[in-house]
């Protein structure tokens, strides 16, 4: 039986399969239409090539569908970035133009030549975490745009506006006093009051995803939340975005994941590290606003240790990316923590199979926060004075 990669392109109206051999030459290829039986014919046609692996670009994207339902039937499928597929197309020792074939060609071929594909597993927990953490971020951005409209409207109507930050109760109590003079004031006055309504719904839809943010983050148990700083957005973003946190082999390599790590640009003689720009930004956002939190109370670990960088010299900036390290470090421990611990039908929080022992559970289980007190919630938050006590 020949041993053969399928590699897939996948769009929104149809998906194409190239299957290629050791060789990485061509066997076949077919295109299907997206549709409910994408999966059957795709495993229809394979099945000339009983030993077989598949590779789907995107497969966390638009392959997502389409992955998943071939992992269901029992196939083997890694996930290929389209950058490395790129590269491989443009590096072919043959002219290859830009199309479907082609791609999914190159997508194989990478497969085969790359260590960096990772092997698609079954949706877990992972996946409710980060869908309602993305979620919460694209409703933050919409309330954001919606504050800063109506900001604009107000000050249409009464010079200054609102002078803070703006709630609908303040708005409220602002437009009651407005009273429109002719008919432009009267629309203007009626746009900010359409605009309020929609602040009231961004504030309603912000409220119930926290929830159910906090009773997905709660259901897995993690010890995230004792780290100061964290709370259920910024441990659910974490844990959804990172997955199983055994594909990291170090602190070192979650931290070039998520952008922390710093980037040699050296040449020759001439060795320069500087701010490296890749990896996740989900999770370097989450690193971020836990430092930025952190350096905000004077009396927390997270504090000296910043404060501790100023005084070697460090630019506030430089000072800022070293203590983003230390949460970076911070947040590893707790993920191998979580991961090493048994939970509820011997899962753990990240969907890896947990170890029963006791001293697994007991011994790897971080007895002491590294930056202060837990923070379950913005409400939470301790005290620098109650900090200061511990």
């Amino acid at each position: 039986m020949v041993v053969v990669m399928i590699g897939v392109d996948p769009h929104k109206a149809s998906h194409t399969a190239v299957v290629v051999g050791a060789d990485e030459q061509p066997l076949g290829q077919v295109r299907v239409r997206a549709s409910a039986v994408q999966a059957r014919r795709l495993l229809e046609w394979a099945a000339a090539w009983p030993e077989r692996s598949w590779a789907v670009e995107g497969a966390g994207g638009l392959g997502h569908l389409l992955a998943q339902q071939l992992v269901s039937a029992g196939e083997r499928v890694v996930d290929v970035q389209p950058k490395l597929a790129a590269r491989v197309r443009l590096l072919a020792a043959e002219a290859a133009g830009k199309n479907d074939p082609n791609d999914a060609r190159s997508v194989a071929v990478t497969a085969l030549r790359s260590r960096a594909v990772r092997e698609v597993v079954p949706d877990d927990h992972c996946t409710v975490l980060r869908m309602w953490s993305r979620r919460h971020h694209d409703l933050g951005r919409n309330r954001t745009r919606i504050a800063c409209r109506l900001h604009a409207a107000l000050c249409e109507l009464v010079p200054g506006g609102i002078g803070k930050e703006i709630t609908t109760a303040a708005a409220a109590a602002l437009l009651e006093q407005v009273a429109p003079a002719d008919a432009v004031q009267q629309a203007r006055h009626e746009l900010a009051a359409d605009l309020l309504g929609d602040l009231r719904r961004a504030d309603e839809q912000l409220r119930e995803t926290r929830q159910k943010l906090a009773a997905a983050v709660q259901a897995t148990g993690t010890t995230l939340t004792g780290i100061f700083g964290v709370g259920p957005f910024i441990a659910a973003t974490v844990i959804g975005e990172a997955g199983d946190v055994s594909r990291f082999a170090s602190r070192d390599a979650f931290a070039s994941y998520n952008g922390t790590a710093p980037m040699e640009v050296s040449s020759g003689k001439r060795k320069v590290y500087r701010l490296s720009l890749r990896g996740n930004r989900r999770i370097n956002h989450a690193v971020h606003m836990t430092a930025v939190t952190q350096v905000r109370y004077p009396r927390t670990q997270g504090r000296a240790y910043y404060d501790k960088k100023i005084a070697e010299g460090k630019t506030p900036k430089e000072a800022l990316r070293a203590l983003k390290r230390q949460v970076s470090d911070a947040f590893y421990k707790h993920l191998k923590a979580d991961a090493a611990r048994p939970t509820a039908g011997g899962k753990s929080p990240g969907g890896q199979t947990g170890n029963d022992s006791a001293a697994s559970a007991a011994g790897s289980h971080p007895g002491c926060q590294l930056f202060g007190q837990a923070t379950p919630g913005p409400a939470a938050h301790p005290t620098p004075e109650a900090i200061a006590t511990e």
